[in-house]
């Protein structure tokens, strides 16, 4: 008779801790971006969220020319149209070479190329290890801030500094949330 009380209390248990688990996700560090074109034109979103094995990257792009975009984190928050220059360099705080094919390689914000539809839309999702938004020795959001910048032509994962990514089609300041 005392396993039925025990039983009927179990549901309650995992509901409290179902809650417990969802307000620490929601507790996590995040940044995002609104992606604009030279003319300020909308071209999608960008989300970072922190986690224990690094930045959590989101890219969500609309109104992109279709083909292969190279995608990635740059140093500076500024976002100055048209060529988007105002965002400095690739996110590189441990001074690596560029590119996940580079043996002295990656930056930290180097991500992978993403892939736009012939309607305009693409989408990556990339976790940076060790990275983080505001603390630590690396943080992505330091005095400058940083951006993200999505490239007219794709990376080739090797060339240093840029990857040979052409000119910048869309970028967005990241804002601490």
């Amino acid at each position: 008779m005392k396993i039925v009380p025990l039983l009927a209390a179990l549901p309650l248990a995992l509901a409290a801790s179902a809650c417990a688990t969802t307000g620490d996700s929601a507790a996590a560090p995040t940044a995002s971006a609104k992606l604009a074109a030279g003319d300020g034109a909308a071209r999608g979103t960008a989300t970072v969220t922190q986690a224990a094995d690094g930045l959590h990257v989101l890219v969500k792009a609309v109104g992109v020319t279709p083909g292969i975009h190279a995608v990635h984190i740059h140093t500076t928050g500024q976002c100055v149209g048209p060529d988007f220059t105002s965002a400095g360099g690739h996110w590189n705080p441990t001074a690596h070479k560029h590119g996940k094919d580079n043996p002295a390689g990656p930056h930290m914000g180097d991500m992978p190329n993403m892939t736009v539809g012939p309607d305009g839309t693409g989408a990556i999702e990339y976790i940076v290890p060790a990275g983080t938004i505001s603390e630590g020795a690396t943080p992505l959001l330091d005095a400058d801030g940083a951006a993200i910048v999505i490239h007219a032509q794709a990376d080739d994962y090797q060339t240093d500094p840029t990857g040979n990514a052409g000119g910048r089609a869309a970028c967005g300041v990241l804002s601490a949330k």
